[in-house]
């Protein structure tokens, strides 16, 4: 059976998820400013009452971001061969990558170096001469929690295992042209019914109770089992799923019942966090264990309702959309070194938290759309923010909003 146009043509829910997706990662880098996890850079007052605030979007954002992308990589590869899809791949994701691991990132390392100092007064540790040494890996900055190893891709980590797992599904359709009618097909019969909810919470619960236990979360491309497992599931099953108006359906009609377990899992996973936060230990292993299955049914659930509800209610396009999708890269790109660098001078003005909160969410804002608004006119640095694909025509041509 053909499917409708808005299916094989264009998923504009998917779209829309994905912008929102960003913003929200962009609201959560800010909010690793302030909570008291490790991070490049810390507020010298953490919130710690932040820390259900994170746990929100903690267990489902990159998941869906992978999920969409490999809906949008169906899209690509059902309208061009494997060789073209691959080449438009990589030349989109592969420039980038390299620019911002020795533009766009090195900030990020200077600032953490410069505030470790701060903190240690009596280290040999030293900045000078920094982004020689950064691109030569020849920093030395070690201290006895670990060493800052460069060059390095920080939060472009997934921008690296995005282009990882479109070469291996390249490959993989060199040798099985229909997969993503096989894995959509499979996907179909699998989630249907409780399936839809079940099936992915048992695989990412165990997931979580083996793999997370062993290796955890490195973003290493090498040895990260865990992330590669459920990074690249999703990747699959949203090349299975863009165009699947059963599975559309499936999701739209179990909106509901998804939120709600998700806000569910989400209460009982963010008081479980806030409980044995710390060096609090957990009293029984057997909590441990029933909390990991708790974290993937928030997840998965989580995910279920977006795409139920993007399914819905977000089926239109229009220039908005395609100025900010065009847009969501440049700023994931960007995102991170404007909070580094502004909240580490922020912090020093002793403004009150919630003010000083409020402006740094709005310059990030603001440096991103202009940083895009400037890159998409430049035909020579456009490539470096993956805007190759983009006319100058329309590249020049301010935002029209209808």
């Amino acid at each position: 059976m053909p499917l409708p146009a808005s299916i094989s043509d264009r998923r504009y829910d998917l779209d829309w998820i994905r912008v929102g997706a960003f913003f929200l990662l962009i609201l959560y880098h800010v909010g690793m400013f302030y909570v008291p996890w490790d991070w490049h850079v810390k507020t010298p007052h953490p919130v710690e009452a932040l820390e259900p605030v994170m746990l929100l979007t903690n267990p489902w954002r990159l998941t869906l971001l992978f999920l969409v992308s490999g809906a949008a990589t169906r899209f690509m590869s059902d309208k061009t061969t494997v060789g073209k899809l691959t080449g438009a791949r990589v030349a989109r994701l592969l420039p980038p990558l390299l620019f911002a691991m020795l533009v766009i990132v090195p900030p990020q390392s200077y600032y953490q170096m410069v505030e470790h100092i701060a903190r240690h007064p009596g280290t040999s540790l030293t900045v000078d001469n920094f982004w020689i040494r950064y691109a030569t890996a020849s920093g030395r900055w070690c201290t006895p929690d670990g060493c800052l190893i460069t060059p390095t891709w920080n939060h472009m980590w997934f921008v690296a295992y995005l282009l990882l797992y479109t070469l291996v599904l390249a490959g993989l359709l060199l040798v099985w042209k229909r997969l993503g009618e096989h894995l959509q097909a499979g996907a179909e019969r699998a989630l249907r019914g409780l399936g839809l909810i079940v099936w992915p919470i048992l695989f990412l619960g165990v997931l979580r109770g083996t793999l997370y236990v062993r290796y955890g979360e490195t973003h290493a491309l090498v040895g990260d089992h865990y992330v590669h497992a459920v990074s690249f599931s999703a990747f699959l099953l949203g090349f299975g799923l863009a165009k699947s108006e059963t599975l559309r359906e499936r999701l739209t009609a179990a909106r509901w019942p998804a939120l709600t377990l998700a806000i569910a899992a989400y209460a009982a996973w963010a008081a479980y966090v806030w409980t044995y936060r710390g060096d609090t230990p957990v009293p029984a292993p057997a909590l441990k264990l029933v909390m990991r299955f708790v974290q993937a049914t928030d997840a998965w659930c989580a995910i279920v309702a977006i795409l139920g509800f993007g399914a819905k209610h977000l089926n239109h396009g229009g220039s908005a959309l395609r100025y900010l999708t065009l847009g969501v890269f440049p700023f994931y790109l960007i995102h991170q070194t404007l909070i580094v660098v502004m909240a580490h001078h922020l912090a020093k003005l002793g403004l009150p938290q919630p003010l000083e909160a409020l402006i740094l969410i709005t310059l990030t804002f603001a440096g991103c759309f202009a940083t895009y608004e400037l890159v998409r006119r430049i035909p020579g640095v456009r490539i470096l923010f993956g805007l190759k694909g983009q006319p100058p025509a329309e590249a020049s041509r301010p935002p029209a909003f209808a």
